[in-house]
């Protein structure tokens, strides 16, 4: 229990869940940039970069707050599916999957937060109106191929 009378177990533990798989994503783009070819290389590659980047900026967001909670950073990585198709189309759709997975968890945050702390609850709104940005990005990249 915090100062403001927050259970923050619930927070904690969610806000690990977010980390994690913002670091998974630090992962998954660095590996995107690093295998893709072809003649929209370059845009993408720096796309992905992008991305890695902005991942890891999430994941020491949210390592910042649940340790303002008084919780405890869990040391790892969500789990990274690959299935070792480094088309581009697969890669978009690789990357869409992960988009809609933190987007998720960045809802289950507003849920818990509602009613409970204004400020969690700007965060994961934040948090959730940049994700769905991600998901519209992706969903115009895929436009050429199909929108899953």
């Amino acid at each position: 229990m915090s100062e403001w009378n927050l259970d923050t177990e619930p927070f904690v533990s969610v806000l690990n869940e977010i980390m994690q798989a913002e670091l998974a994503g630090v992962v998954r783009y660095t590996h995107y940039a690093l295998v893709i070819t072809g003649p929209n290389r370059l845009p993408l590659v720096a796309f992905m970069q992008e991305q890695a980047t902005e991942s890891l900026t999430h994941a020491q967001q949210a390592g910042e707050i649940l340790t303002g909670l008084g919780g405890h950073p869990e040391q790892g990585i969500a789990p990274i599916e690959e299935s070792h198709d480094h088309s581009i189309e697969t890669i978009l759709q690789e990357s869409l999957a992960h988009e809609r997975r933190a987007l998720g968890l960045y809802r289950r945050l507003l849920e818990l937060a509602e009613g409970q702390s204004v400020y969690l609850e700007e965060y994961a709104r934040g948090q959730i109106g940049a994700e769905e940005l991600h998901v519209i990005e992706m969903n115009k990249l895929l436009r050429d191929y199909s929108i899953a």
